[in-house]
């Protein structure tokens, strides 16, 4: 196996997400560029073996520790054998690796269980998609919409009341997430704002990041009023219709909890996501072929 670093552009990296269906926020380029700003060292790897693309990934080099989140993204179907070699080849130095699946086996040591995460495929029609929603979900969408409840794309002013609001909710609720003016450091390119107003006021927010043919739900608030007239499932609804007319096939609406946050986890399978399980985060041990072989193509 080769490991090659840093030939790719932005959008041959673009390309190689989109072959391997990867929905990982953390592993796309944007992600890095912002991570480089704020004092890590993104490094992307292109791994061939037997004169074929096997995998590629993103690894973040920060005060000596490498930290490779949801990756490798897999460009063909390996066992996991060989999804352990790949990772443990990437380890060159102290590596922590989260998966986007499992990958149980020697040479990688857990530090923590996986995550679950919910991925809605938005490759269906309107009506298809809408036939998937849950029933209450649906129903609360319905009598939202009966309302008169409108939501409209946003701007700037929507994006900073957001984070302004977010980052309140964090403290209030005490839970911690990627950094909540994350989609500010983004090109404007890269996210999409709505929001729902009452008496002129924003009373209910969402920031949605873009990368290639998938999107990442990345904050949501809402005020008493619209989590009472149900504007996050209109909001939801009227976004994912949007995001499939741009050609995102996939969108990764985060975590699902179902004991620290129930509601949370409700409403996000409500829409009829799949959930799916990460890899548990790990120790990578060096794999020292796959080390030696790396530094010869360095």
């Amino acid at each position: 196996m080769r490991i090659f670093w840093d030939d790719l552009n932005s959008s041959d990296w673009s390309e190689r997400l989109d072959q391997g269906g990867s929905v990982a926020l953390q592993q796309c380029w944007d992600y890095g560029q912002v991570a480089q700003a704020q004092g890590a060292a993104p490094r992307r790897a292109r791994m061939v073996d037997d004169g074929s693309e096997i995998a590629v990934a993103q690894v973040l080099d920060r005060y000596g520790l490498r930290l490779i989140n949801r990756g490798p993204v897999w460009l063909r179907p390996l066992g996991s054998a060989a999804k352990r070699r790949v990772l443990r080849a990437l380890a060159c130095g102290p590596t922590v690796a989260t998966p986007e699946d499992p990958v149980p086996g020697f040479g990688l040591m857990p530090l923590l269980t996986g995550r679950c995460h919910a991925v809605w495929d938005l490759r269906p029609s309107p009506e298809g998609l809408r036939a998937g929603l849950e029933r209450k979900w649906a129903g609360r969408l319905a009598a939202a919409g009966r309302a008169g409840v409108q939501v409209a794309r946003g701007g700037r002013d929507t994006l900073d009341h957001l984070i302004r609001e977010e980052t309140a909710q964090g403290r209030r609720l005490r839970y911690r997430s990627l950094p909540p003016d994350f989609p500010r450091r983004l090109p404007p390119a890269a996210r999409r704002v709505w929001h729902w107003r009452q008496d002129g006021e924003i009373g209910a927010a969402m920031a949605f990041v873009l990368y290639g043919s998938a999107a990442t739900y990345q904050t949501g608030w809402a005020g008493p009023l619209a989590r009472r007239c149900g504007v996050h499932q209109v909001m939801l609804w009227q976004a994912a219709l949007a995001l499939r007319d741009e050609g995102v096939r996939w969108l990764d609406l985060g975590t699902v909890d179902t004991e620290a946050a129930p509601g949370l986890a409700r409403f996000k399978l409500g829409t009829g996501a799949e959930l799916r399980q990460l890899g548990a985060t790990a120790w990578v041990l060096p794999g020292w072929r796959g080390r030696e072989r790396q530094s010869q193509e360095d």
